[in-house]
């Protein structure tokens, strides 16, 4: 199918004159005008035809557009009422499109994907970034692989190894659930309007299978958050917002073999677990 390709300056520029549309900075919007980087987003995703495939905020069809080229089947999710007859637009002729009207944090994402294996293709909107990626995790969707563009400022700390400033909750969380891996960075100079930062894209490859094991998902995760609340301070202070005393938290950290004195973003996936683990035998107490 020879259509003019919406990733330029050029197409992407008359579509917005046409439609009269300006980016809403409320809903984090920046057009993609790299032809070479929506490639590569779709290339990323390793699409073969027929592939159910998921993009949050296709905007203009720009990303949808190399993701349709795959002959994958792409389920496209938009909030902005304003942008659905752009889309009949631009998308016209791509039989294998389908776009939703929704908030894609409200919308039931396993029954829109047909309950099918499904992969995720997206330019997130910065605003709301972190809320998409933990209720696509955390909702244990079907999700084979995601290929997300991020500010590359998220893309550090969602790759991020234990010990540096980057690490934390958002860190723990996506390399409990996934194999992420920053790709490539995206400049400024890529989208209309020009972000004020990079941008980068992750790589992400769902686990089957968690790097480690604890006996309760939940508590895993509400020690994390607790562990990070307090950056600054040592694992023993920081702790006691799990609601147990200072007394408990430095028993708790002896019983998993952490020294007190370590700070959370210290910790590895395997003594978060230990920690895990380890908590009913002291809460109690």
């Amino acid at each position: 199918m020879n259509k003019p390709v919406i990733a330029t300056p050029e197409v992407t520029n008359y579509i917005l004159r046409r439609f009269n549309l300006h980016a809403d900075k409320k809903l984090g919007q920046n057009f993609l005008i790299s032809e070479d980087v929506v490639r590569r987003i779709a290339d990323a995703a390793e699409l073969a035809e027929g592939d159910a495939v998921l993009e949050i905020g296709p905007g203009i069809g720009t990303l949808t557009q190399a993701l349709a080229e795959t002959g994958a089947d792409v389920t496209a999710v938009e909030l902005d009422r304003r942008l659905l007859p752009v889309l009949d637009k631009t998308l016209e002729g791509y039989s294998n499109v389908r776009v939703i009207n929704a908030d894609v944090l409200e919308l039931n994402v396993n029954e829109a994907m047909g309950g099918k294996t499904f992969k995720v293709a997206a330019n997130l909107p910065y605003y709301i970034t972190t809320p998409i990626i933990f209720a696509l995790l955390e909702k244990k969707l079907p999700v084979e692989r995601m290929v997300v563009m991020v500010q590359k400022e998220v893309a550090e700390r969602m790759t991020a190894a234990p010990g540096g400033k980057e690490y934390g909750a958002l860190s723990v969380a996506m390399q409990y659930y996934t194999e992420p891996e920053l790709a490539f960075i995206v400049p400024p100079d890529c989208f209309i309007p020009r972000p004020s930062v990079d941008s980068a894209v992750v790589v992400c490859k769902n686990r089957t299978v968690p790097p480690v094991d604890v006996c309760d998902e939940k508590l895993f995760f509400k020690v994390v958050k607790a562990a990070f609340s307090l950056r600054r301070k040592m694992l023993s202070n920081a702790l006691k917002n799990m609601g147990i005393t200072a007394q408990q938290a430095q028993e708790w950290l002896a019983l998993a073999g952490i020294d007190p004195k370590r700070r959370g973003e210290t910790l590895s996936l395997q003594d978060f677990a230990n920690l895990t683990n380890t908590f009913e035998k002291i809460k109690n107490q």
